[in-house]
Parts: C-alpha cells; sequence; structure tokens
C-alpha cells in the first residue's frame, strides 16, 4: 500500500471505492469562441465546486502541496469547499497565494499539483485525468473572493514599516515579491518599463486565457497593501541601482523577466510579416490590436500564417493568429511547425486540445530552414524539412534528425516564431557587477536569491529562464522572505 495511506483508512477505502468522474469546467463552443477573445473556459458552478472538491480523498499525507511552488494547503482549501465554507477556502488560499482566481487559470496544474495528487501515478509525465482538478478549484474560490470583495488581513510586523524595498519589475515575481512584503507592513515601489503593470500577464498571455480585469483585480490588491507602482520606468537605463540605494531603498529584489526573443538564425528571418510571439503578442494584447480600428496598433493578418514553436506561447501565439483572421473575414488558415512530436511538445496538454478544437493545424517532426520573400521584401513561403526522433538529448527529449531528402516549400505569408526568450539585458549591461551565467541569467544563491551584489536579489525568468508563472512566484516568495530576515537584524 502507498505510504500516504497507511493509517487512513478513510482514505484509502475512498481512493479503492471511488466512483466520480473528473467535473471539468463549462467552455464556450469552439466555432463561436475563435471569432473573438472571450474567455474559453467558464468558472465552476458550485454545483460543479461542490462536486470537484468531494472528489478528493484527503490524504494523510497529502503530495498534492510539494507539487505547489508556492505551498498552497491544497487539502485544506478542497475541504473547506467540500464544506461549503468557500471565505474560509479564499483565506487558506490567499495565506501563500496573492493571486488566485490568476493562478487558478494559467498555472500548469498537470505539471505541478495535480502531478503529484495521489491518483497521477509516480513518475507520469504529467497528471493523469482521474487527478483532482486543484486549478479549476482554485480557480472557483478565487473568483468568489472578487465576486465578495473579500480582503484578507495583512500581517504588519511594525519593525519592518520604516524599510522601503525596490522591486524592479512587474511579472508574476515582481508582484508577488511585493504583495509578500506589503502585507508585513513593509513600504514597496514596483517599477515597470511598459505602461501598464502586469508583465507577461498583461504582455503574453491572451484575453482568452487571463482577462485583463481578473489580472486588474489582483493588482488593486497590492495597492490596497500600500504597494505604490511606477510606470515607464527602465532600471538600467531611468535610473541605476545605485541611484535606487541613494533614494533610500533598503533592499532591490529583480523579477526581470526573459523579454529577449530567440530566433532561429534561418535566411530570410528579417523579412516583412515574420515576428517573434513576444512582439507579436504584446501587439495584441498590451496594445489591444485586435479592437483595431477603436486602437491604432498596427498589426499585419496574413491569409497562410505558421506559427514555430511547441510551447504555450506557441499556442497563444497560433489562437490569437486565428481570431484575428476571423475577425478580418479572412478564411482561417494557421499551421504550427513543431520539430518534435506531439508527446513531447512542452505546452500545457489543455492548451493543445483547444487550438485542435478552434481549427489550428499541427505539423510535427518539422524544421524550418529559412524563409523566402517577394520583390517587397514580404514573406511569401517558409522552407522546412522532416524529422525523426533520435537519441534525447540535455532536455530528456528525443533529439529531432532531419531526413535526408525531405526539404519542402510551403506558402507563407506571415511567420510567428515562438522559439522562447532570453533574459532582458538592460540592467544587467548597466550593472557589470551582476554575476550571470552562460545563457546571461542572473545567478543567484539559491537558499536566499540574494545575486552578487549584496542587498539585491532576484528571482522569476530572469534567474532560472523562462519557465511558468507559479515557478517565478516561488522564487519571489523565498526572496521576500530573506529579505525579511535581513531587514530584521537591522
Amino acid at each position: 500500500m502507498d505510504s500516504r495511506f497507511c493509517g487512513n483508512d478513510r482514505a484509502f477505502m475512498g481512493m479503492t471505492k471511488m466512483k466520480k468522474e473528473p467535473i471539468h469546467p463549462r467552455e464556450l463552443d469552439a466555432a463561436e469562441r475563435a471569432k473573438g477573445f472571450d474567455e474559453v473556459c467558464l468558472v465552476y458552478t458550485e454545483e460543479q465546486a461542490l462536486q470537484e472538491a468531494s472528489r478528493c480523498i484527503q490524504c494523510k499525507d497529502p503530495a498534492c502541496i510539494a507539487g505547489c511552488p508556492v505551498e498552497i494547503d491544497i487539502k485544506k482549501f478542497i475541504a473547506q469547499i467540500a464544506d461549503k465554507d468557500y471565505k474560509g477556502a479564499y483565506f487558506t488560499l490567499r495565506e501563500k497565494n496573492n493571486f488566485p482566481s490568476m493562478c487558478g487559470r494559467v498555472c500548469p496544474a498537470e505539471y505541478q499539483c495535480r502531478k503529484t495528487c495521489v491518483f497521477t501515478k509516480k513518475d507520469a509525465p504529467f497528471a493523469s485525468e482521474k487527478a483532482i482538478n486543484i486549478h479549476f478549484l482554485e480557480r472557483f474560490v478565487g473568483d468568489y473572493g472578487m465576486k465578495e470583495k473579500l480582503e484578507t488581513p495583512a500581517y504588519i510586523d511594525e519593525r519592518l514599516s520604516k524599510f522601503k524595498i525596490a522591486v524592479v519589475g512587474s511579472g508574476p515575481a515582481g508582484l508577488c515579491c511585493a504583495g509578500e512584503l506589503a502585507r508585513r507592513g513593509v513600504k514597496v515601489v514596483v517599477y515597470e518599463t511598459l505602461h501598464k503593470p502586469g508583465g507577461v500577464l498583461r504582455y503574453g498571455i491572451p484575453p482568452f486565457r487571463l482577462p485583463q480585469d481578473v489580472l486588474d483585480v489582483e493588482i488593486d490588491y497590492l495597492k490596497k497593501l500600500g504597494v505604490e507602482i511606477r510606470p515607464n520606468i527602465i532600471i538600467g537605463k531611468t535610473k541605476s541601482l545605485d541611484e535606487l540605494f541613494e533614494e533610500g531603498f533598503s533592499c532591490v529584489f529583480l523579477g526581470l523577466g526573459a523579454g529577449t526573443p530567440s530566433f532561429m538564425g534561418v535566411e530570410g528571418e528579417n523579412l516583412c510579416n515574420v515576428y517573434s510571439a513576444n512582439e507579436f503578442l504584446t501587439r495584441v494584447n498590451l496594445m489591444s490590436a485586435y479592437k483595431f480600428p477603436a486602437y491604432h496598433t498596427p498589426i499585419n493578418v496574413g491569409k497562410h500564417i505558421m506559427v514555430i514553436g511547441g510551447g504555450n506561447t506557441a499556442m497563444d501565439a497560433a489562437r490569437v493568429a486565428y481570431r484575428l483572421q476571423m475577425i478580418k473575414g479572412i478564411e482561417p488558415s494557421v499551421t504550427v511547425f513543431y520539430r518534435r512530436t506531439e508527446t513531447e511538445m512542452p505546452a500545457r496538454r489543455l492548451e493543445i486540445e483547444h487550438a485542435k478544437e478552434e481549427g489550428i493545424s499541427f505539423e510535427f517532426l518539422v524544421q524550418p530552414t529559412g524563409f523566402i520573400g517577394d520583390d517587397k521584401g514580404y514573406v511569401k513561403k517558409i522552407k522546412a524539412l522532416r524529422c525523426e526522433l533520435g537519441e534525447p538529448d540535455s532536455s530528456g527529449r528525443r533529439r529531432p534528425v532531419p531526413i535526408k531528402g525531405s526539404e519542402f516549400e510551403a506558402d507563407c505569408d506571415e511567420a510567428i516564431i515562438a522559439l522562447g526568450l532570453k533574459a532582458n539585458q538592460i540592467l544587467i549591461e548597466a550593472t557589470p557587477e551582476i554575476k550571470t551565467d552562460k545563457w546571461s541569467d542572473i545567478i543567484v544563491d539559491k537558499d536566499t536569491m540574494e545575486t552578487s551584489i549584496k542587498k539585491v536579489y532576484a528571482g522569476g525568468d530572469i534567474v532560472g529562464g523562462e519557465g511558468t508563472v507559479i515557478e517565478a512566484m516561488g522564487m519571489a516568495k523565498k526572496a521576500s522572505r530573506s529579505i525579511i530576515d535581513y531587514l530584521l537584524k537591522q
């Protein structure tokens, strides 16, 4: 018997006699949702939430908590849902996570808490269908809290109220660190390069996955805690780290993110209508290009759009491109090229399925080799070759090996390259004393998240490379604890 059930007859009997199937949230019809940017997954009804919560067998040793980077007491908040104590469940979530509505929508739970659920076999690559839908329950509770305008109490420590901390970047890491510090009474100022806060949550995730008003509500919560957000300031250009300390900040947290797009380095990549996914999604999400002509942000929409990549950003870009074609009355034609098979795709299973349902085409084991332009400098074709899988590479996935003589061309009047992001270099180049690794990510002490500069901490994609929202928040929480420990010693 699994050791997690020893001494817990109720849990073991619940597992062996489990008869209820997982409850999935309602979704907009695929054909209809592809015509606009309304949210695809709808929140659980109360009845659905109660049914899903009742599936949890309340393990004696809940492994799901260990699978959560911010250590939410999952067992407790699900039990509170089952008891219809939604307010209590909200406060339980808020003890560890300031952004339950947002995380309940975008967290890759199948690779984290749901993967460690007892209903998932050990060593499985991702969560089983039977695993509890923890993320949907979290969203239900988070949205309940928003609707009821619940506010969790701060845990003010008067010893900390005299200190002021600067947070650079308002993405998930920066917002999380700011919230953790502000709840303890620390004065926090967040510096954001763009004109609106949210970082990748704002510019990288489309409204049909994360509505902007949900993000705004959870950011407003931080403002109520006293967090000040200063937009349109580039730390490393507008201000230096030294200037921040001169202004009286006791510590600085760097949540810069990874905002520099990666490219393939192939012929024709500089042709017109070849976008990085970063630029493409920023124009659409942050600058509202999809609302043209109400918003005058330019973005071209082709008839044959190719998206290169297999991650969540590629799925977002493909689904956005498809919607733009629909809005502009273009017969939709969006194809994702990925050089491995679907099994190796790092994107969330849910996002892949949604893309397929909406009409996105997939070409697997295909590697682009270049682009061909017309006489005006616009892309008109993509060149590629077929691959087969060889031995595993450093990522543990089988390496794509080109097949000799398999070259081909396809019509392509717009391409979106979604091959990941590299570390933002502006502050790093302006501050050479910050030590970085070979990928230009900031090196930190893994126990404290302090950088090579004393009193400067970092977390999120600028440290670990491109990762998930909740992973960035986990690093930010660790950094905030270190900052508080430092301040209490002063």
